[in-house]
């Protein structure tokens, strides 16, 4: 029983922070934003772009990619930020209401940038397990660039983030661009070095906190985080691929293309080099940012676009996300 991805869907906004803009308000040489953080530039979220509204125009454009009747859906997943409309809000519930689903059921799922190779694994198994369901949607937004402070030197490797939203169609018994097995690697030890301070239960939010500007993500352990980091993030990220494979049936010299999240150009080499693979081999998202977990799916749709993939070709998708969660998910392109 196969599980393929029949639509792929993307929205970005018009809106662009460009790295000497960066560069200029976080008091830092336009070189290093363009070179080591690799920003050319990102996309911001307009006055219109919602997290999830920007997901439900990445749905509509993955359900007239995929070529199907909305109510051909069996569920939607939200996999999006949950920064978005309303702080307490089910918004799988309103993407399937926007998109015509009338026949599916919803609901959301998060694991920060992790959450679209986990999406897809949970889309998976919720069609092997239950017959009736046979066809999955799963779109998010993200525009968590509004958490950042650009004057804060503990989040220059967050400098990247910016905003726009993403969708794929999984449907059962298909013979296309088939989605094998994946590896998800979470490690607690991080769970509280990256976060808003302020905003829940343990500090409420107030107009203080406003004013003096807490309420943006923050590092609370910079020198800790880095340190620990070091010793596990490119590992991680070899290791969920390489298992990736494995569990798929296929072996590294197999691999032709990885969708890769925005990592700085340093750490997107060395995974390519780690596989003996080229630039071509990958799209280095330098012009977009990272759109949280939507880069894989941009990395798929510009792949596409670009020719860069192939009948048979063997794609595996990567991610990272704080917490920390690394993910890989392996899929043989084109048609059977």
């Amino acid at each position: 029983m196969n599980v393929g991805i029949i639509g792929i869907g993307i929205y970005l906004p018009t809106e662009r922070m460009t790295g000497e803009e960066i560069a200029k308000i976080a008091d830092i040489p336009a070189h290093i934003v363009k070179t080591k953080m690799g920003i050319n530039q990102k996309t911001i979220a307009g006055k219109n772009d919602h997290t999830v509204q920007m997901g439900i125009k990445a749905a509509k454009d993955a359900i007239q990619n995929a070529n199907i009747d909305p109510r051909e859906i069996d569920v939607i997943i939200y996999i999006g930020e949950e920064h978005k409309e309303y702080p307490l809000w089910t918004a799988a519930i309103k993407i399937q209401e926007e998109v015509g689903a009338t026949n599916a059921w919803a609901f959301d799922a998060q694991l920060r940038c992790g959450t679209t190779i986990m999406g897809i694994k949970l889309a998976k198994s919720l069609m092997l397990s239950d017959e009736s369901i046979k066809t999955v949607l799963l779109a998010g937004g993200y525009r968590n660039h509004d958490f950042i402070d650009y004057k804060n030197e503990r989040t220059r490797f967050m400098f990247n983030l910016g905003a726009g939203g993403g969708a794929l169609v999984l449907r059962k018994d298909v013979k296309e661009n088939i989605v094998y097995e994946s590896e998800i690697i979470t490690d607690g030890s991080f769970s509280e070095d990256v976060l808003v301070p302020v905003g829940g239960t343990k500090e409420p939010l107030t107009p203080e906190h406003l004013e003096q500007g807490l309420y943006r993500l923050d590092v609370l352990d910079p020198a800790g985080m880095k340190s620990r980091l070091e010793q596990k993030s490119l590992d991680n990220f070899i290791k969920v691929i390489r298992n990736s494979l494995v569990k798929s049936g296929f072996n590294e010299s197999d691999l032709s293309y990885i969708g890769m999240l925005h990592v700085k150009k340093s750490a997107h080499d060395y995974v390519l080099k780690a596989f003996n693979l080229e630039e071509d081999n990958s799209i280095y998202l330098s012009d977009y940012g990272h759109i949280g977990q939507i880069d894989q799916i941009l990395s798929l749709k510009l792949a596409q676009e670009e020719g860069k993939l192939h009948n048979g070709d063997v794609v595996t998708l990567v991610s990272a996300g704080i917490g920390y969660a690394w993910g890989a998910v392996t899929i043989r392109w084109g048609k059977e």
